[in-house]
C-alpha cells in the first residue's frame, strides 16, 4: 500500500510556521495507508496527483522555514515520494465495469474480438453468454484453466469448488503465481479472475465435496437462484468436472443426477499425455457410474494405488488442451453453435483425437440415473418427432434446383460419364501462327527406330562393343 502524508499542522497557513519539533513528529508518523480506489486509470491519476500536490507542499514548506537544518529530513522526505510516484506509474489497472456487450471496434472494447463471432455468423447472439451461470469443480491444471478461459469470455456467473492451497509444486502449471502459494485455490482464483473481468460474478467454494456435510453445501448451491430468479430446473446452466479422482467424480455424477443436471467430465492421464472430456445428460448419456474403470469395477480401492514418494506426471500444454476443449464444447452447449462432442479424447503422443457415443445402462448401479432413463424414454418420442418436423422445415431446398447454374466465373462441371468427349488431339491444337520448340510426346513415341539408334538386347550390346574393342 502506497503512503498517505498527513501534517500536524492541516491548515496551509499552519505549515508556514510548523516548527522543528513538529516537523520532527510528522516525519515520524508521516506513513499511513494509501488506497487506490477501484475505477482502473482514474484511481492511478488521483493517486499520482496526490503525490504531485505533496511534492509541492514539500517545496513550500521548505521556502517557509528560516533555519536550514530541517532541510535534509525534507529533502528525504522528497525523495520518498518521488519514488512512491514512479511506483505509482506501475500499479495494477482494473477496468471497470461494462453495463452491455458491444460490437463496436475500438481498442477500449474489452468484448469487441467475442462479438466479431455474431458478426461472422457463428453465433446467433453472443450476448447471451451473460445469462448463464457455470460451475467449475476443482480448480487444478485444469479447472484453473477453464475459469480463466469462461471469464475472459464474458460468462455471467462462475461457480468455483476446491479445498486445497496453492503450493509451489502447482507452478509447472498454467494461472497460479507464486506469490499466491499459502492461499486457498479457490481465493487465489477469483483474486485472478475479478482483476481480469469484474463483470462475472464470482462464488467461492472452500470445501470438500466428497464429505457428507460438503455435499449437501454443494447441492444447495447448485439449487441457488438468486442469479437469475426465473430459470428452470437447478441455478446453474452446467457443470464442470475438472477433478483428479474418482470418488470426487462420483459424487459430481450423484449430484447431477439428483438435479438432472447437465454436466461436462474431463480428465487427464496421470502420465501427462493424454486426456478426455465427456459430455453427460442425465437419462440421455451414460451417467459415469453406468461404465465404472476397471480398477474401480474390480473391487479396488484407487486410493491404494497411490505410492510413497510418486506423484503423477503434469504437463501444462496437455491440460491447456484439454481445458481448451472443454471450454469451446461448454461454448457450443450454451450458446447452441456447432456440435458438441458426447467424448473426445486426446493423445497427445499420436495427436489422435478419438469420439465415441456412450449410451446409458439399463443396469446402472445408480438409482438416479435409472430414474433419469425412465424420464427420458417417456418424453422421446415427442422429442424424436419435434427433431424430426424441425430438419424437414430446415431442408435445403437446393436439392431440388438444377446440380450446376450460371454463375459469375463461368465455372461448369462435366459429369464423368459424358459420352460427348472433346477431342483429345484437338485440344493440344496451337493458335495460328505458334509452333512447339520441342516434340510432342506422342511424336516421340511414334518416332522411327533402327537399331543403331535402339538396342534391345544386352547381348547384342556387350558384342558390339567387343567389336569396337578388337580394332
Amino acid at each position: 500500500m502506497l503512503p498517505c502524508w498527513c501534517w500536524a499542522n492541516k491548515s496551509r497557513r499552519g505549515r508556514n510556521h510548523l516548527r522543528q519539533s513538529t516537523l520532527s513528529q510528522c516525519i515520524v508518523d508521516s506513513i499511513p495507508n494509501f488506497t487506490v480506489r477501484e475505477g482502473g486509470k482514474e484511481g492511478g491519476w488521483e493517486m499520482e496527483t496526490e503525490l504531485k500536490e505533496i511534492l509541492g507542499d514539500l517545496e513550500s514548506l521548505e521556502r517557509s522555514l528560516p533555519d536550514a537544518s530541517p532541510h535534509a529530513s525534507i529533502d528525504k522526505l522528497r525523495s520518498r515520494v518521488m519514488h512512491l510516484s514512479e511506483l505509482a506509474k506501475f500499479a495494477p489497472v482494473r477496468r471497470s465495469k461494462v453495463k452491455d456487450m458491444s460490437a463496436e471496434v475500438v481498442d477500449s472494447n474489452p468484448y469487441s474480438r467475442l462479438m466479431a463471432l455474431q458478426r461472422m455468423g457463428i453465433v446467433e447472439n453472443y450476448e447471451r453468454i451473460r445469462e448463464y451461470s457455470v460451475a467449475i469443480v476443482g480448480i487444478g491444471g485444469v479447472g484453473s484453466v477453464a475459469a480463466e478461459m469462461l471469464t475472459r469470455c464474458g460468462v455471467g456467473r462462475l461457480l468455483l469448488y476446491d479445498y486445497d492451497k496453492v503450493e509451489l509444486a502447482n507452478m509447472n502449471r498454467l494461472f497460479f503465481r507464486p506469490e499466491q502459494v499459502g492461499m486457498t485455490k479457490t481465493d487465489a482464483a477469483v483474486q485472478t479472475l475479478s482483476d481480469i473481468n469484474p463483470d462475472v460474478v464470482l462464488e467461492s467454494y472452500t470445501f470438500n465435496i466428497t464429505t457428507l456435510q460438503g455435499f449437501e453445501t454443494f447441492i444447495s448451491s447448485l439449487k441457488n437462484k438468486s442469479f437469475h430468479p426465473d430459470k428452470e430446473g437447478s441455478g446453474v446452466d452446467l457443470v464442470l468436472s475438472c477433478v483428479d479422482n474418482y470418488e470426487a467424480r462420483m459424487v459430481v455424477n450423484q449430484a447431477c443426477n439428483e438435479l438432472n443436471q447437465t454436466w461436462m467430465e474431463s480428465g487427464v492421464s496421470e502420465d501427462a499425455v493424454s486426456g478426455h472430456i465427456q459430455l453427460l445428460i442425465p437419462g440421455e448419456t451414460a451417467c459415469f457410474a453406468c461404465a465404472p474403470p476397471l480398477v474401480v469395477a474390480s473391487g479396488i480401492d484407487e486410493r491404494t494405488l497411490k505410492r510413497e514418494g510418486v506423484c503423477a506426471a503434469s504437463l501444462p500444454t496437455t491440460m491447456g488442451v484439454v481445458a481448451g476443449l472443454l471450454v469451446q464444447n461448454t461454448l457450443k452447449f450454451l450458446l447452441k453453435f456447432g456440435h458438441v462432442s458426447p467424448y473426445l479424447g486426446y493423445n497427445s503422443l499420436k495427436d489422435y483425437f478419438p469420439t465415441m457415443e456412450m449410451r446409458p445402462n439399463p443396469q446402472c448401479a445408480n438409482a438416479a440415473c435409472l430414474e433419469r432413463q425412465k424420464e427420458y424414454m417417456l418424453v422421446k418420442p415427442a422429442r424424436d418427432a419435434a427433431a424430426k418436423a424441425k430438419m424437414e422445415a430446415e431442408a435445403p431446398f437446393a436439392a431440388e434446383c438444377p446440380l450446376h447454374v450460371d454463375n459469375e466465373w463461368n465455372i461448369s462441371v462435366v459429369d464423368d460419364n459424358d459420352t460427348k468427349q472433346t477431342d483429345a488431339a484437338s485440344s493440344d491444337a496451337l493458335p495460328k501462327g505458334l509452333t512447339r520448340e520441342l516434340p510432342s510426346a506422342d511424336e516421340f513415341q511414334n518416332a522411327p527406330t533402327s537399331g543403331s539408334a535402339y538396342i534391345d538386347d544386352l547381348e547384342d550390346l556387350r558384342k558390339q562393343l567387343d567389336a569396337l574393342n578388337s580394332f
